[in-house]
């Protein structure tokens, strides 16, 4: 089975290295608290209301200082681990994390009262409380979730970049340079922008359960890197020079249109919730229909489909696909595969939502208004 997906090499390690790589989320997690805990932040208001306050819920932010120190530290190898750690551990990684999140998650669920009549083992999976936070709102759970998956996603690519440097050299493949680029910019720029993560779906409607713990830590930090299992164990593919520019200048500006289409969405929606009569970009005017004291935008991004950020985040997963060059080999569209699964019924699931939400008159003249869920003219 191993060899037949082409991840021998992912099995290499010593009985000793295989033990560390089990354990190497937990330092991993303990580094990142201790980061997040000690470095200074900025306090903001998000959107999510705390029902104690009746006041939206305070954040402390400081994740793009984190994830800098983290860079440096991994790539100075100041803990005294290879650049190539994080990869050539990846297996081991994964299932001790996922142990991990299990136990974490089994503490984060069963200490608060049931009170949805969910059965215990649904209850799990997806959590009791939307919101956990400690230390006088120091510490965020979901926050810190999304810090140490993002930091993770950028740094398992690197490493995989790392490793296929090592193992090839001047054969090396640029499309995994290129892949490794494309996930740190993802991740800096989710930094960069960081308070607008707070109006977004997951911090404002997922529950802390072990699909929030095992999600955000896990799949978001180790296994968005999937593709690399299989493709960074593989050579330059060996276009002629002309092709190879073709290649990867296609692979960035489909990255890059859907990096746009990504950021503006979400931008504006930030902006909308902040300041709902501001014009986007200064000239995009928000249109919206009243639906009590709630308004739903139908204008700019959000007036050509009901989820344009997520047709970005297809787009992007298109470009990781597009970049490693073997364009038929399955271990490069995992993650395309993974995200198109992903948005696809989370726009449902948001749809009836929103229903509910808004009122279904209102949503009805909301999609009669905006007619595409995802893909304008298409879908």
């Amino acid at each position: 089975m191993i060899e037949w997906l082409d991840i021998s090499h992912l099995f290499e390690l010593t009985q000793s290295e295989a033990i560390a790589g089990f354990f190497t989320p937990l330092a991993v997690f303990l580094a990142f608290f201790i980061a997040q805990m000690v470095l200074p932040g900025r306090k903001v208001p998000g959107y999510v209301i705390n029902s104690a306050t009746g006041e939206p819920r305070n954040y402390r932010l400081n994740g793009l200082l984190v994830f800098v120190l983290a860079l440096l530290v991994w790539f100075f190898e100041l803990t005294g681990l290879p650049r190539d750690w994080f990869y050539r551990s990846s297996i081991y990684a994964v299932a001790g994390g996922t142990v991990l999140t299990f136990i974490l998650s089994l503490i984060t669920v069963y200490t608060q009262p049931a009170s949805d009549g969910k059965s215990p083992l649904f209850a799990l999976w997806d959590g009791r409380v939307q919101e956990l936070s400690f230390f006088n709102e120091r510490f965020d759970v979901k926050m810190y979730c999304y810090v140490v998956g993002g930091a993770m996603l950028s740094l398992n690519a690197l490493s995989g970049a790392a490793y296929h440097y090592e193992t090839f050299g001047s054969n090396a493949n640029p499309g995994v340079y290129l892949y490794a680029g494309f996930f740190t910019f993802y991740i800096l720029d989710y930094f960069v922008f960081e308070r607008v993560q707070l109006y977004t779906y997951d911090i404002i409607h997922e529950r802390m359960g072990f699909k929030m713990l095992w999600g955000g830590l896990i799949v978001y930090g180790w296994m968005f890197i999937l593709p690399l299992w299989g493709i960074a164990a593989l050579p330059n593919p060996g276009f002629s020079e002309a092709w190879t520019y073709v290649w990867l200048i296609g692979a960035t500006v489909v990255f890059a249109a859907g990096w746009c289409i990504s950021r503006g969405a979400n931008m504006q929606k930030y902006v909308f919730k902040r300041w709902p009569d501001r014009k986007f970009l200064g000239f995009i005017e928000p249109v919206y229909i009243e639906a009590g004291d709630r308004k739903i935008l139908c204008s700019g991004f959000w007036g050509a489909s009901r989820h344009m950020n997520y047709m970005g985040e297809m787009l992007l997963a298109l470009a990781v696909a597009l970049s490693f060059g073997y364009f038929t080999n399955l271990w490069a569209w995992t993650y395309f595969i993974f995200i198109v699964g992903l948005f696809i019924p989370r726009e449902r699931f948001d749809a009836k939502h929103c229903e509910e939400k808004y009122g279904a008159e209102k949503w009805t003249e909301y999609q009669q208004r905006v007619k595409y869920r995802i893909i304008p003219g298409i879908y």
